[in-house]
């Protein structure tokens, strides 16, 4: 099912892909099935739409979520992290989940569909995982530097004070 690189922390799963889908919220299940009837829909005009129900592998790390390509490992898409905003298996369809991310370089959401026949639901508890664990290592990582910018400007602060103490020092002198 799955492949886990100690080094990278990333797992892998393979996956079909059912497409994806420029929506116009960045949340909710009924994103997911309005995306999913959309995909249903014949529409020539999208060619996001051609790839639709290709194998391919799903890579999860603390970074992101990447979609290669079964054959040719080639990358279909990488959203990272910070950009998804919801993932959830459909309701009305339990092999079926997906998720919403924002566009790194625009402002417009896309919901990415995929099919497991019998994961759905536990790849979906490892992407909440694994976003979850990504928050928090930033979370940490950003207190720390928190904590290290209120000491220099405590450090600052007592510098400062000092400085006024010696000028304040030199200027009785020089009377």
């Amino acid at each position: 099912m799955s492949d886990i690189a100690e080094e990278d922390k990333e797992i892998s799963f393979a996956v079909k892909f059912l497409g994806r889908v420029e929506v116009v919220r960045s949340e909710g299940v009924q994103i997911l099935e309005e995306a999913l009837q959309s995909l249903e829909t014949p529409n020539m005009d999208s060619t996001d739409k051609a790839q639709k129900k290709s194998k391919v592998y799903l890579f999860l790390s603390m970074n992101g979520i990447d979609i290669l390509e079964n054959k040719t490992k080639y990358m279909l898409y990488s959203c990272p992290l910070s950009m998804v905003s919801f993932c959830a298996v459909l309701p009305s369809s339990p092999k079926v989940f997906g998720f919403v991310a924002k566009h790194p370089a625009a402002d417009m959401y896309h919901c990415y569909l995929f099919q497991s026949k019998a994961f759905s639901h536990v790849l979906v508890s490892i992407i909440g995982e694994v976003f979850r664990a990504s928050k928090k290592e930033e979370s940490i990582r950003r207190g720390g530097r928190d904590l290290i910018v209120e000491a220099l400007r405590h450090k600052n602060k007592v510098l400062q004070r000092e400085n006024a103490e010696l000028t304040r020092r030199l200027a009785q002198q020089a009377k």
